[in-house]
């Protein structure tokens, strides 16, 4: 199964085009970096073992001519070519097209410290560029398209190094060099012939390779579209299986695979086309320059080994022309997938830490939201003035409806948008001024839905400090009511938790997430639903960790569960991007307004749970 490519349609790609000129100039600083003097080096000697390999190559067919000549008896008066015999001159011959691949072998030794350096360069830079990247943007990715744009563009990278410079200038020194030695030595006419055929070569291939280009964006689009449904397929593995839909999901796939197969087709069949033109047109370049220079020979003008020479150096020059149509096809690919690539780098992000951003300190925590105003999208307002405080040690817990912006509220804390209107700041500092990496490392976060990373327990607990202790890892871990869990597994904390975390359970999940977080112990803390996944026995041995955690901090938590926030300090019910009442659980319970009505319709549900619980037959 291929792996998803880059749709231009999605919101994975910008949508500005880099034109192929624009990628080259990308790319050449990291052939000829400022400070690099090793890589400068590298490339000039890399150049230099190119122009000596063709220098050698375009020497071979004078050997050759001078063997057959030595050999018929039309040795000129002057002698053998270098006063060699005819064995002398077949060795020479062998020697001469043993450099030229030596010198050839040797360049590509040399540049290709150069190559992979630029190509780690790249991916690194578009790696670290896509994490910069806004919430919006990873909201409305496609994963695969992403990972597929990285792959695609390093790999063109690769070809675009190896090929332009190893592959076309040095077929552009070569074509030069036997032209001006057809001129020299038989006349211009042989010239004119090479040259023209040449050109026409070159025309046919770069008219009919764009022509296919356009079709193999088209099958790329198609490749996309197939393995973009694969890929969300996989990763819904189980949502399929819960609704019987292997045959749909196999049908949806089919449909998307048959627009690729007739894009697959129609580039085979422009292949063909391409190949058969190119044949053409060397085929009858060759038989001109044979028939005159057979002409010449049977005139006396020119000798055997003449006509010899003649025919290796069109030979010579047929088999680098038989690989333009390739080469120049895969690299105008490889600028597609180069473009789509620095089309990825240049799509700006969001969120930008002002220059010159000091780091956020935090002195006791206190956290402000100060009419706050905020809409993923203009026309469609989220938060509508908004204000709150959280004192230091405090702990504040945010109640309503879904959609009432309970978890706009934590990403806006956290950063991953600007507000559009009003400030949020911790104490005093407003969070646009700060970096936003001084930021993130004093808040903590345990989401509704923890994720995992594909590695063992151990690895993801010390995600929360990577440089904490084995001691430290499990004291997090028996905080969290998970050290048991991780000790009960056969492989203990290597094991490894699946994409993820599959193998894991959501509680499961959920008490790594919240060991990890333990570990980071930051002075901020927000709980996105952090026991939402968990049964109520579980839920209650987390509560009493999360309250010890909460400890000395101000913690914001987003309840859907009231049970578990009715000790909080401050209970603040939204409800359509604002707030309609605020204070204790005792107090809004007095009012008799929005949160009594949540109350009581959630402790109606509990009683009629634990009534199915004590009678199963019920």
């Amino acid at each position: 199964m291929r792996r998803p490519s880059a749709n231009a349609t999605s919101s994975d790609m910008p949508q500005t085009q880099v034109s192929g000129w624009q990628t080259i100039r990308r790319v050449l600083p990291y052939l000829w970096p400022a400070g690099e003097t090793w890589v400068k080096r590298r490339v000039v000697l890399a150049m230099v073992m190119l122009v000596l390999a063709k220098v050698v190559s375009v020497s071979t067919p004078f050997f050759y001519k001078a063997g057959v000549d030595a050999l018929a008896g039309d040795t000129p008066d002057t002698g053998t070519l270098l006063g060699l015999t005819a064995v002398g001159l077949t060795v020479a011959y062998g020697l001469a097209r043993l450099g030229a691949v030596a010198f050839g072998e040797l360049r590509d030794a040399i540049f290709v410290r150069v190559g992979q350096r630029a190509l780690r360069k790249l991916a690194l830079e578009t790696f670290t560029h896509i994490h910069r990247l806004s919430m919006r943007f990873h909201i409305t990715r496609k994963t695969g398209g992403l990972s597929r744009i990285i792959e695609r563009g390093v790999k063109g990278v690769d070809f675009l190094l190896r090929f332009m410079l190893f592959s076309i200038g040095p077929l552009i020194l070569e074509l030069s060099m036997v032209a001006i030695i057809f001129a020299l030595l038989f006349g211009w006419a042989y010239m004119a012939v090479v040259v023209i055929t040449i050109a026409l070569y070159v025309t046919w291939t770069f008219k009919v390779t764009e022509w296919r280009v356009k079709i193999r964006r088209q099958m790329n689009d198609q490749d996309t579209d197939a393995n973009q449904k694969a890929v969300d397929s996989l990763l819904n593995f189980e949502t399929v299986k819960y609704f019987g839909a292997e045959a749909r999901e196999a049908a949806r796939y089919d449909r998307a695979m048959e627009g690729y197969e007739r894009a697959a087709v129609r580039t085979g069949q422009s292949l063909s086309l391409l190949n058969a033109g190119q044949a053409f047109l060397i085929t009858a370049g060759l038989v001109i320059v044979m028939v005159m220079a057979a002409r010449g020979v049977a005139a006396g003008q020119l000798t055997v080994g003449d006509f010899v020479m003649v025919n290796a150096y069109m030979i010579q020059i047929t088999m680098p022309l038989n690989f333009l149509g390739t080469v120049y096809r895969e690299i105008r690919q490889a600028l597609v997938d180069m473009g789509s690539m620095f089309e990825l780098l240049s799509q700006p992000a969001e969120v930008t830490d002002r220059p010159g951003a000091p780091d956020l300190r935090v002195s006791g925590g206190r956290v402000d939201f100060d009419r706050v105003e905020f809409g993923y999208e203009a026309a469609r307002p989220i938060l509508r003035g908004i204000s709150f405080s959280v004192e230091p040690g405090q702990r504040v817990a945010l109640v309503g409806p879904s959609g009432s912006g309970k978890s706009t509220i934590g990403r806006l804390l956290f950063r991953f948008y600007d507000v559009t209107g009003g400030a949020v700041r911790i104490d005093g500092q407003d969070l646009r001024e700060v970096t936003q990496d001084s930021l993130h490392a004093r808040i903590g976060v345990v989401p509704q839905d923890t994720v995992l990373f594909n590695d063992t327990i151990l690895y993801n607990i010390a995600y929360g400090r990577p440089e904490a202790s084995r001691a430290e890892i499990e004291a997090a871990a028996k905080a969290a009511k998970i050290h048991d869990f991780i000790l009960s597994l056969p492989e203990g904390y290597e094991t490894t938790v699946g994409e993820r975390g599959l193998k894991l359970s959501g509680g499961e999940k959920q008490r790594v997430g919240i060991a990890r977080t333990l570990l980071k112990n930051p002075p901020i803390l927000l709980l996105d639903e952090a026991t939402s996944a968990l049964d109520t026995q579980t839920e209650r041995d987390i509560q009493e960790s999360l309250l010890a955690m909460g400890e000395g901090r101000s913690v914001i938590t987003i309840a859907h569960r009231l049970s578990t926030i009715q000790d909080a300090d401050k209970i603040i019910v939204l409800e359509a991007g604002r707030i309609v009442e605020e204070g204790t659980h005792e107090r809004l319970l007095s009012l008799g307004g929005r949160y009594a009505a949540l109350w009581a319709r959630q402790s109606a549900e509990e009683e009629e749970e634990q009534e199915k619980a004590a009678d199963p037959a019920a």
